[in-house]
């Protein structure tokens, strides 16, 4: 019996009798496998995989052969966090780097369809565009006036509209702009409006079929997408500058609401005394200083 029972317990219990048993020895509930549990349970078949929702995509994106171009495009570009701060693989994966300015960055999920993702994409763009022409006539003028050049009685941004709405008319450099507040609205409503249509509807006098976004074919006086890597380069180069104007412009509007002057002379002030006027002291209620410049 003794011989028996060890020959038994060699060759398990699935060879007794000459008979399969379903529950071998082999398959124990303190298997660290699932896939045996749920055999043992009768569940799923031994060794089938479980059902597993797909997070990231079967085939990742081949880098560019550009070493430049891989700096910003394809699985191997930089991401919103050092390499130590943030692994690739948490990365979203419909965020492949594809699109310029991808940076691996979407903590609320707004661009997980691909309609959102293209939509979310075209409004950024456009807001940065904007960003950048904004930025750049809150300073110019107020920087011109300042400094010598004659940009009407009141070059800072804010109070530009006051006067427009005022009948007043605009001066740059000493001549008067024959520009007053309905003509003003009247060719942004057409000209931007206008192009703004044909860019939505990519039907235009230039032609259909163009990129929506970025300028090409018969909409490219400067020759900018001749050199398709170089256009590349200037596609990411354009949604960092406008990212950065789109801030910038935040900043003016904070600044204009708590000083009540333009980001000129807020320069200016911060600059002759970086001590007595910067942001600590604004918050704080000093009293500033007169700018010495």
């Amino acid at each position: 019996m003794a011989a028996m029972a060890g020959t038994a317990a060699v060759l398990g219990r699935s060879e007794i009798l000459g008979q399969a048993i379903a529950a071998a020895p082999s398959i124990s509930v303190k298997s660290s496998s699932p896939f045996q549990v749920n055999a043992l349970l009768g569940k799923k078949k031994a060794g089938a995989p479980p059902a597993k929702k797909a997070s990231k995509p079967t085939k990742a994106a081949a880098p560019p052969a550009n070493a430049e171009l891989a700096k910003w495009y394809g699985p191997d570009r930089r991401i919103y966090l050092p390499e130590g701060l943030l692994d690739k693989s948490d990365i979203p994966a419909y965020l492949t780097g594809e699109v310029p300015g991808d940076y691996g960055f979407d903590p609320f999920g707004l661009s997980k369809r691909g309609e959102d993702f293209d939509k979310y994409r075209a409004y950024e763009l456009i807001h940065a565009r904007w960003a950048m022409l904004g930025a750049a006539g809150f300073i110019l003028p107020e920087a011109f006036n300042k400094y010598g050049a004659v940009c009407g009685p009141e070059a800072v941004w804010f109070k530009t509209g006051a006067l427009l709405l005022e009948g007043n008319t605009l001066q740059y450099f000493g001549a008067t702009i024959p520009v007053n507040l309905a003509a003003a609205v009247i060719a942004e409503v057409v000209l931007v409006g206008g192009a703004e249509y044909y860019r939505s509807t990519n039907k235009s006098p230039l032609g259909s079929d163009l990129d929506r976004l970025h300028p090409g074919g018969a909409f490219d006086p400067l020759g900018l997408a001749n050199d398709p890597d170089q256009f590349a380069l200037l596609k990411v180069k354009e949604i960092k500058n406008g990212r950065l104007a789109m801030f910038s412009m935040l900043g003016f509007f904070i600044q204009a609401y708590v000083t009540g002057e333009g980001p000129v002379e807020n320069l200016a002030a911060h600059l002759s005394d970086p001590f007595g006027n910067n942001l600590l002291t604004v918050l704080q209620g000093g009293v500033e200083r007169a700018p010495s410049l």
